[in-house]
C-alpha cells in the first residue's frame, strides 16, 4: 500500500473541524466505512457540544409528531412516488377541519408537539381553504406547532393564487405555521431533477422558497433523497447548495436524508442498501459544518440502521411517526413508540431527551 500524506492530512482536517470542499468530500466518501463513521461521529461531538454545553455529545434527540398528508391529489406526477392520486381515483381525498383536529388532539394526548402536514399539488382548492385550516389548528391547539407544505407546495400555491412568495409565506405565518417541512428536496441538481420529476419545482426554486422563508422568520428543514439516478458529484453539489444556503440564512434546523423506496413507484431505479445510506450520511455531517443537527431516517431504514446510524453523524433519532402515509406506499413499513425510541438511544450510552422542532429540550 502506498503512503498517502494527503489523505492523512484530509483526515486530520475532518478531525479538527475545518470545512472541506466538493473534491475533498468526494476522497472521503472512499474510505472505509467505520473510518468515514468515526470521522462523523467526531463532527458530531464538536456540533453538540457546543449547542448542549458540557453534556451535549451523551444527548441523543427524538420528537413526538405526526405526518398528516392532508391531500393526496397531485398533479406533477413524481416518478418516485407511490402517494399520488388524481381527482377522478376513488381512493383520492382531501381532510376535513374535523379530521385534523382529531389526528392533532389524539398526537397531544400521546406527549406530541407538532404536527408535519403536506400533501399533493391539489389543482383547485383556494387559498382561503388553507389558511383556514392553519388557523382553525392554530386556535384550538395553540400550543402545536405546525411544521407544513414544502417548498414544491409552495410554488404551486404562487402560481395557482398569483401572489410574490413573500407575501404568500407571511400569510401562512400569521394564519399559524410555525415552519417548513424541507420535503421536495430530492438531489438538488436540475438534472436529476427533470428525471425523476420534472413538472415539480427545480433546484433554484426550491432553495428560493427557503431563502425567502428564512428571511421571514420561518425556519426549516433540509433534506435529500439518494440512489436512484443521480451520481456521487450530484449528492455532493446538493450537499454543497444547502451549505451555501445555510451560510446565507442560518435558517435550517436540521438535515435528513433517506434512500429512493421502489415499490409501487414508477421510476426505474435500484435503490442503495445500509451500507451507502450510512456512507452517505456520514459525509452530511462533515460536510454540512453549519448545520447543527442531522437526523437518522428509521422510517427508511428500519429500527436497527437507524440507531447505527446514531454512530455515522446522526445526533437525533427523529420522530415516532404516528402516522405515516406515504413511504408505506412504496413499500416500507418500520414502526415504533417513544419506550422504543429510548430504548435504542440508551442501549448506545446516550441519553435521550425529547425536543421540539428548534431542537430545545423539553423533558
Amino acid at each position: 500500500m502506498i503512503y498517502d500524506k494527503s489523505l492523512d492530512d484530509l483526515r486530520e482536517k475532518v478531525w479538527s473541524g475545518a470545512r472541506i470542499d466538493q473534491d475533498e468530500a468526494a476522497r472521503l466518501y472512499h474510505l472505509p466505512l467505520e473510518e468515514l463513521g468515526a470521522l462523523a461521529d467526531r463532527r458530531r461531538q464538536l456540533a453538540k457540544s457546543s449547542a448542549y454545553g458540557d453534556r451535549g455529545n451523551d444527548i441523543v434527540t427524538y420528537i413526538v409528531d405526526r405526518n398528516v398528508n392532508y391531500t393526496n391529489i397531485c398533479n406533477v406526477y413524481c416518478k418516485f412516488c407511490a402517494f399520488y392520486r388524481t381527482e377522478k381515483d376513488l381512493d383520492s381525498y382531501v381532510i376535513t377541519q374535523e379530521e385534523l383536529h382529531d389526528k392533532i388532539r389524539e398526537t397531544v394526548e400521546l406527549g406530541g408537539s407538532q404536527i408535519l402536514m403536506q400533501g399533493g399539488h391539489h389543482p383547485s382548492l383556494d387559498l382561503d381553504w388553507y389558511l383556514n385550516l392553519l388557523s382553525e389548528a392554530k386556535r384550538a391547539f395553540p400550543d402545536v406547532n405546525l411544521h407544513a407544505f414544502s417548498p414544491s407546495e409552495f410554488i404551486h400555491f404562487e402560481k395557482l393564487f398569483n401572489i410574490p412568495m413573500k407575501e404568500l409565506l407571511t400569510l401562512f405565518k400569521q394564519a399559524g405555521l410555525g415552519s417548513i417541512p424541507g420535503g421536495g428536496g430530492e438531489i438538488l441538481v436540475d438534472r436529476v431533477r427533470k428525471r425523476v420529476a420534472p413538472l415539480k419545482a427545480m433546484s433554484d426554486e426550491w432553495l428560493g422558497v427557503m431563502d425567502i422563508a428564512h428571511q421571514v422568520g420561518l425556519n426549516s428543514s433540509a433534506t435529500m433523497m439518494f440512489g436512484h439516478v443521480e451520481t456521487l458529484e450530484e449528492r455532493i453539489e446538493h450537499l454543497d447548495r444547502v451549505r451555501v444556503q445555510q451560510d446565507r440564512t442560518g435558517g435550517f434546523t436540521a438535515f435528513i436524508a433517506w434512500t429512493f423506496q421502489p415499490d409501487n413507484t414508477r421510476l426505474k431505479a435500484e435503490s442503495v442498501g445500509p451500507s451507502e445510506y450510512l456512507r452517505m450520511q456520514a459525509l452530511s455531517r462533515i460536510y454540512l459544518d453549519n448545520i447543527e443537527n442531522i437526523q437518522s431516517s428509521w422510517v427508511t431504514q428500519g429500527l436497527e440502521v437507524g440507531q447505527v446510524a446514531l454512530k455515522f453523524g446522526a445526533n437525533d433519532l427523529g420522530s415516532i411517526m404516528i402516522e405515516e402515509n406515504v413511504v408505506s406506499k412504496a413499500g416500507t413499513v418500520f414502526f415504533m413508540q417513544v419506550d422504543d425510541m429510548k430504548r435504542l438511544i440508551g442501549d448506545l450510552g446516550y441519553e435521550p431527551r425529547k425536543r421540539n422542532n428548534w431542537y430545545q429540550l423539553l423533558d
